[in-house]
């Protein structure tokens, strides 16, 4: 019932931008940790950004000063703005969130949405 939904990947010129978004529903009671972590091609995924219940962010080396992740603790959605997007960027974007439900705090993982740097 309780699932994690991403939006905004697309294709886009290096240089640019995009804004992912990632919303939960279902029987939510609250939502810790957030983060966003990719995959690119025959490459494990790996940590891009987190941001905890207060605001406090964490960022790969990689995406520091392009990326910016924020939340809205009202929507129970968590944002990824990215600037500067190099063909480097290129990966399945996931979201990860410790969401409190009834059986107590778990983790869950949206689909993922892809995001495309061309050159």
């Amino acid at each position: 019932q309780v699932q994690l939904v991403e939006s905004g990947g697309g294709l886009v010129q290096a240089g640019g931008s995009l804004r992912l978004s990632c919303a939960g529903s279902g029987r939510i009671f609250s939502i810790n940790t957030m983060g966003w972590y990719r995959q690119a091609p025959g490459k494990q995924r790996e940590l891009v950004a987190v941001i905890t219940s207060g605001g406090s962010t964490n960022y790969a080396d990689s995406v520091k000063g392009r990326f910016t992740i924020s939340r809205d603790n009202a929507k129970n959605t968590v944002y990824l703005q990215m600037d500067s997007l190099k063909p480097e960027d290129t990966a399945v974007y996931y979201c990860n969130a410790a969401i409190v439900v009834i059986k107590g705090a778990m983790d869950y993982w949206g689909k993922g949405t892809l995001v495309t740097v061309s050159s």
